[in-house]
């Protein structure tokens, strides 16, 4: 589908510099590297949530009412 060469890589990278500067690519590094990590990790909770068998919950304890005295 795409045959990206090195020529292509390269013209990318320049423009890439071009745009962000190259003090701001590392940030960008930085912050698509934690986006991933944290989709990887969403992902998994994701996935240990749908294979753990059901647990039946708990009673939940009725609240004591108090008699209602009759008028």
């Amino acid at each position: 589908m795409f045959n990206i060469g090195p020529q292509e890589m390269f013209i990318l990278f320049l423009i890439i510099i071009l745009l962000f500067g190259a003090k701001r690519i590392p940030e960008i590094g930085r912050s698509i590297g934690r986006g991933i990590q944290e989709f990887k990790k969403g992902m998994r909770d994701v996935e240990s949530e749908i294979n753990q068998p059901d647990k039946p919950e708990p009673p939940k304890p009725h609240a004591l009412e108090e008699p209602k005295k009759p008028s």
